[in-house]
């Protein structure tokens, strides 16, 4: 495991979307318009590796000894233009497109039509064959361009766990848009664990209708379809840290894996062994 090896993970997973919609272009032209945020973790030799692509983000939670309390240590880097440095990326990168980034209805937009710089798919910012009918009109730039406008490459950074590392929250920026680092980790720690990420979520939809002036009640029963108005959507993990078992997996060369969780059940030797890592810099 390396931060090289993330990078063509993520290198392979856009190649293959990009046949996917090459294929179903014909039949499915709308398809060059879907995209995703993709945000990974890999726990490898006593190290949390990080990527991530979009605006989706990974908390630590992470104990002070001499408190007891539990900090919140953003571990991702986001790629959304209402950060001003990441306008900054798009307009040095671009420097002949005054229009690369627009705000529209008071939001920053890339070419007044996505929030995210980076993302999994979206060819037809990356691909000028895309940006074509049979797309609907709403996607397509008037202007043809030379060069992708969105990337692929994903921000990686790597972090030596430490024994008071106790949870980290991964979760879509539907979360992070209704509670704060430090709320959502205050949360994780001050429940039990069971639940976690659940308790998470009902909490940010709490939020979102007590901005909109209604109850979370209400708000539940409104269709999916119709809520994206009322909130983006959130998608939450939480895991959880065991020290001991960290420190031992650091010191044990190529043990056998098991993964279980969320509906995967795989057996052991069917995922590669883990070795301790060779490269330990991030970008």
């Amino acid at each position: 495991m390396s931060v090289d090896v993330i990078r063509k993970a993520y290198q392979a997973t856009e190649e293959g979307f990009l046949s996917l919609v090459t294929k179903q272009w014909p039949m499915k032209p709308q398809i060059a318009a879907v995209g995703s945020c993709c945000l990974v973790g890999v726990i490898c030799g006593g190290t949390l590796y990080v990527a991530n692509l979009g605006d989706s983000r990974a908390v630590l939670g992470r104990a002070v000894k001499a408190t007891g309390e539990v900090l919140a240590i953003q571990l991702s880097a986001e790629h959304n233009v209402c950060i001003e440095s990441v306008r900054q990326e798009l307009q040095s990168l671009h420097p002949d497109d005054p229009q690369i980034v627009v705000l529209k209805h008071n939001v920053w937009r890339v070419k007044g039509l996505i929030q995210v710089s980076r993302s999994i798919g979206d060819v037809y910012l990356k691909k000028a064959e895309f940006n074509r009918e049979p797309l609907y009109a709403k996607f397509r730039l008037r202007e043809p361009f030379k060069k992708p406008i969105l990337s692929a490459d994903p921000s990686i950074s790597s972090h030596p766990l430490q024994p008071h590392d106790q949870f980290v929250i991964f979760a879509s920026d539907g979360l992070w848009e209704h509670l704060s680092n430090q709320e959502a980790v205050d949360i994780v720690q001050n429940h039990s664990r069971s639940g976690s990420a659940r308790r998470l979520i009902k909490t940010a939809l709490q939020e979102a209708a007590k901005k909109r002036e209604m109850r979370y009640s209400d708000l539940k029963k409104i269709d999916r379809g119709v809520r994206r108005h009322f909130h983006d959507d959130i998608t939450v993990i939480v895991v959880f840290l065991d020290s001991n078992l960290v420190s031992r997996a650091s010191s044990v060369k190529g043990p056998n894996l098991s993964v279980r969780g969320g509906g995967l059940n795989l057996p052991p030797n069917t995922l590669a062994p883990c070795s301790t890592p060779t490269e330990a810099g991030g970008t």
